[in-house]
């Protein structure tokens, strides 16, 4: 599959990329993506470009009720003190934690918690401070935006890579099989009831665990190294960076291994550090990996596939956001907080250029604008809710043709006339 180029096509205000037109429309730009021969037989073939249908109003009213919001409270968007204090106490956490590990720490009970707490404030900084950054939602300033996005540089991401894959890639095309590659864990396991099961997959709902909390240490050493060499990202190609783009890359694995392992082992043994290494990252990864999973690979998302006939997926695209979707612990101040609003995923697919800050408030009018238009919402009401349901979809998804209630496994339907 292949980044054939770029298309063009009007879509209402569906912010995957910020070019507002006069009739608050967004032009938006997506690859051109060849459909994967190895997708199943129905799924779109090779020459049909994947397109969402038009907007039929809904996402239109939405964004009205949403402005009226911002209008009505007095609210910015983007540019909010609460979110600038967060970040102050998410960085202080982490220099704390970091600091605390290298120049005091002395003892194994003292290093756990605070190895365990670095994990969770990179994590924090990740969920809050790059991702908002990352899509343009922290503030109206582009530079704040691309230095709080570089955050990801200095803990061992890099943030142009996370662009081209995340915001591009699964935000226009969440839970697409062959697009999405947030859904794609290789042979490792399975997702998507459109991706191939092999028989190991009959486990995957117990030995998927403990391999997320390795998602860091591949991220840190392998992934980004491999992406950037071969210029792809699983079956899609990307541009690769060059100048200022490169230089960040460059420069912010070379701050974050020297942070990792330069400064430390001035101190400590190289047994120390790559123990306390291996408990934080753990702790990130398992964090990183459980609350996307918990947005799109539960028994309530749904996987839709192209018309084989036309590439098109059977509806538009903000529906198709909101139906491979769901929210979780919409109710606890905590989780938002910590998560930056990643519990409000629908939310923040449908305006990921709002600060998550205020995607609790917007919610009920998401909610409502849902319902009155026939849109199914999807949420769980606790986060241990949307853990049973991710177990029972892997579980479901390694079992011999399961079942799957709800979804179309089979995409060839009658043209449009």
């Amino acid at each position: 599959m292949t980044l054939a180029g770029t298309w063009k096509k009007l879509y209402p205000l569906t912010e995957v990329h910020p070019k507002l037109n006069e009739d608050r429309t967004i032009l938006l730009e997506s690859p051109v993506i060849d459909c994967a021969p190895n997708l199943p037989q129905r799924a779109a073939t090779p020459d049909k470009k994947l397109t969402f249908l038009r907007d039929s109003g809904f996402y239109a009213e939405l964004r009205r009720r949403v402005d009226d919001y911002f209008v009505s409270s007095g609210h910015n968007e983007r540019d909010c003190w609460p979110m600038y204090l967060k970040t102050a106490i998410l960085f202080s956490c982490l220099a704390a934690a970091y600091g605390l590990l290298v120049f005091v720490a002395q003892a194994w009970w003292q290093a756990l918690p605070l190895a365990a707490l670095l994990g969770l404030s990179a994590a924090a900084i990740g969920f809050n401070v790059q991702h908002d950054g990352g899509h343009n939602a922290y503030s109206n300033r582009p530079w704040i935006n691309r230095l709080m996005a570089r955050s990801l540089d200095v803990l061992g991401g890099s943030s142009y890579i996370w662009h081209w894959k995340h915001a591009v890639l699964h935000h226009t095309y969440a839970n697409i099989t062959g697009h999405d590659t947030d859904i794609e864990l290789g042979l490792l396991g399975r997702l998507s009831p459109h991706q191939p099961r092999l028989p190991f997959h009959r486990w995957q709902h117990i030995y998927l665990w403990p391999l997320y909390g390795m998602m860091a240490m591949k991220w840190h050493f392998f992934d980004d190294f491999r992406q950037l060499a071969e210029g792809r990202l699983g079956e899609h190609a990307f541009p690769r960076p060059t100048r200022s783009d490169l230089l960040v890359f460059v420069a912010g694995k070379m701050v974050f291994f020297t942070l990792l392992f330069g400064i430390p082992l001035m101190f400590h043994s190289i047994g120390v550090v790559l123990a306390v290494y291996a408990v934080t990252a753990i702790v990130l990864g398992m964090v990183l990996s459980i609350v996307f999973q918990l947005a799109h690979s539960v028994e309530e998302a749904e996987f839709p596939l192209p018309r084989a006939d036309t590439g098109t997926i059977e509806n538009t695209w903000a529906i198709h956001q909101v139906e491979t979707t769901v929210d979780f612990a919409r109710s606890s101040r905590a989780a938002a907080w910590f998560l930056g609003g990643l519990n409000f995923q629908i939310e923040h697919h449908l305006f990921p250029r709002v600060c998550h800050v205020h995607y609790p408030a917007i919610s009920q009018v998401v909610e409502a604008t849902c319902r009155e238009y026939g849109v199914r919402y999807a949420e769980h009401g606790t986060f241990s809710a949307g853990l049973g349901s991710h177990f029972r979809w892997l579980r479901r998804m390694g079992q011999p043709n399961p079942r799957v209630e709800g979804r179309v496994e089979d995409c060839a339907v009658d043209p449009v006339g």
